[in-house]
């Protein structure tokens, strides 16, 4: 398979989430040097985590599999609105950058909200289906619960 056709990076909310760790790389080069190890690096694996659980979910067999993955994105995109307010409070950041990133957090928590809805429907409609008809081949009700 060729590196561009990996399904991760036709999807909308990974490639937010990749400008979303482009937008943390940038707004970090301003912080003070003796957060080094301390915040900046807590932002930028946040912000890493996003679109790396992201693929990994696409990535994964089963649909439960994948949408565990999307939860551990969300989760990863709370630490980081955590670490913005922060940064934001200790005066390690303007209004603009603040603004800036809580904007495309906020982006990529819908879309990624969106994602995780419309794959629960699938899992149920495949159980529904699965319910009323006992002939649905078992390979599909593994692929989505």
């Amino acid at each position: 398979m060729n590196r561009t056709e990996r399904p991760h990076k036709k999807l909308i909310v990974w490639q937010e989430a990749m400008e979303l760790v482009s937008l943390v790389y940038h707004l970090c080069i301003d912080f003070p040097t003796d957060e080094k190890f301390g915040m900046i690096s807590q932002m930028k694996r946040a912000a890493v985590s996003v679109p790396s659980n992201i693929a990994e979910g696409v990535a994964r067999k089963s649909n439960k599999e994948t949408i565990q993955f999307f939860y551990i994105s969300l989760g990863s995109l709370s630490e980081l609105d955590t670490l913005n307010t922060l940064a934001k409070n200790l005066n390690f950041t303007d209004e603009n950058k603040f603004n800036d990133l809580d904007e495309k957090i906020n982006r990529v928590s819908a879309l990624l909200n969106g994602l995780i809805e419309k794959r629960k429907t699938l899992t149920l409609n495949i159980l529904m289906l699965t319910f009323l008809n006992p002939l649905i081949p078992s390979f599909l009700h593994h692929l989505y619960v």
